[in-house]
């Protein structure tokens, strides 16, 4: 399997579903609505749900929409802009759902300073009533200093 290396970064997102194959349809959605701090689209992105989970640098453990909506509230109330996209990816086909698993590439910018990201990523999604929802998200940062400076500029 060759990973894709063209990014998705929610800029083509269109709520067309002819526009692109389910899969990167949702993630499209996902960037669109990281990218430009929708809360809306971000919602319909997730599975709505108590059973759901996301690990990330910024919000550590959450479980259930109601704790994942607050790490993204910080992140598009926050002074800080945070820009990524999903690149150097493979997406995984499952009986009802798939994983893509890939890098995240980006900056968070604030003020005068601006720090370059890089995060290993994965995102599994579950199709439920026709539409692909984000169940679990799993993102790290390998480089403990750029790990730092990040939760420092986005608190």
């Amino acid at each position: 399997m060759k990973p894709i290396q063209t990014p998705i970064t929610g800029k083509d997102f269109t709520t067309s579903k002819a526009d692109f194959s389910p899969i990167h349809g949702a993630l499209n959605q996902f960037y669109k609505a990281f990218n430009t701090g929708d809360m809306k689209l971000m919602q319909e992105n997730w599975y709505n749900d108590e059973n759901i989970a996301m690990d990330n640098p910024l919000g550590g453990i959450k479980r259930g929409w109601g704790e994942i909506k607050l790490v993204y509230a910080r992140i598009f109330n926050g002074k800080a802009k945070v820009y990524v996209e999903f690149y150097d990816f493979t997406i995984i086909d499952l009986d009802g759902g798939f994983v893509a698993i890939g890098r995240e590439r980006g900056f968070v910018e604030i003020k005068d300073k601006k720090l370059e990201l890089a995060i290993r990523t994965s995102r599994i999604y579950k199709l439920i009533d026709g539409n692909y929802k984000q169940v679990h998200h799993h993102g790290s940062i390998e480089n403990p200093v750029l790990l730092q400076e990040y939760q420092e500029l986005v608190k």
